[in-house]
């Protein structure tokens, strides 16, 4: 190969290096622009949209939305999927919840539960797509089925209540007038963004999603990595789930039942690619927003619970769309 070739080989590739990020740039602004557009509309469509209540509410609705979102970025970048985040998110809820009532143990004992949890099920998840290497579809549908069964089991279908108020500080509390529950959004997002973007794990994970049979021959412990991510994940859905439990001041099996789809929209509505290698938490964050606001917006505006899923899923096909066409405007310019 000539110098000229090398050099014209090497301009290819930053070319398509800076191609995708701006690609990832566009996205994240038409997401916050859509932010900022539905904010406004919602103030001037009802009175109660800027109260400190309502704000509040949005604050506490996001932060679950936003750390599961967030652990959905992280698989999808891999290029997989996590269909069992809402029956993760359940399970790890209802058990910080039986141990906090029958052990009477402190809410932050309960958090670990829950994280340890959320953890177990995505060391499922992980082994069964890295070493049985089952798709991801498949392989968390079948732990979406198995933990909300598990749950429905561990409870018998009842909720599980007579929780002490010091339960509700992850998702009620305040730090000097901040939700606590925003607090630990934004340590775990600040957490997560810096492991992608500036670790040596962070660099696997992109190269996974990118090309994995190419991550593996440069010699990525690509069945470690792999299951690594999923329990990561895992322990943020726990997370979530716990704080989600604390919302309500109890332990629901019902919970989560569709909340995979609100994940997957705010991962995509901020750049992430389903088809693996790009996304980044900041835009994961916007997306998660977004979402809560439609959520938030439709019940202000007395929108049903059914148009509000209709709503959700324009949105989802919106954004996938959109991705499809970036990624064949990037593989068009070589």
């Amino acid at each position: 190969m000539t110098a000229l070739e090398r050099d014209a080989g090497v301009q290819g590739r930053l070319g398509a290096w800076v191609s995708e990020r701006v690609s990832v740039a566009v996205s994240e602004f038409t997401a916050a622009a859509a932010l900022v557009v539905l904010f406004v509309a919602l103030s001037l469509a009802s009175p109660n949209f800027l109260t400190a209540d309502n704000l509040f509410n949005i604050g506490s609705q996001t932060a679950v939305i936003a750390i599961i979102a967030v652990a959905q970025t992280m698989v999808i970048i891999t290029k997989g999927i996590d269909l069992s985040v809402g029956s993760t998110a359940a399970l790890a809820g209802v058990m910080a919840a039986i141990v906090v009532r029958d052990l009477g143990v402190s809410v932050w004992t309960a958090a670990l539960v829950a994280i340890a949890v959320g953890a177990a099920c995505g060391l499922v998840n992980g082994l069964l797509v890295s070493v049985v290497r089952l798709p991801p579809f498949i392989a968390t549908l079948g732990t979406m089925s198995a933990g909300r069964g598990l749950v429905f089991i561990v409870t018998g279908a009842v909720g599980v209540y007579s929780l002490p108020e010091s339960f509700q500080l992850l998702g009620n509390g305040q730090i000097g007038g901040v939700p606590f529950a925003i607090v630990v959004t934004a340590l775990v997002a600040l957490a997560v963004g810096y492991l992608l973007s500036q670790s040596r794990f962070g660099q696997h994970v992109y190269a996974m999603g990118s090309n994995l049979e190419a991550a593996r021959r440069a010699g990525i412990a690509v069945r470690r990595k792999l299951t690594a991510v999923y329990v990561l994940a895992g322990a943020l859905v726990g997370l979530g789930g716990v704080i989600a439990a604390s919302r309500v001041n109890s332990g629901q099996p019902n919970y989560g039942i569709g909340l995979e789809l609100d994940a997957i929209a705010a991962a995509v509505i901020g750049g992430a690619s389903l088809f693996g290698g790009q996304g980044r938490i900041a835009g994961t964050l916007i997306g998660a927003f977004l979402i809560a606001l439609v959520r938030n917006g439709s019940v202000l505006l007395g929108i049903s619970i059914h148009y509000q899923q209709v709503i959700v899923g324009l949105i989802i096909w919106a954004a996938v769309a959109f991705d499809q066409f970036r990624r064949r405007r990037l593989e068009a310019r070589g």
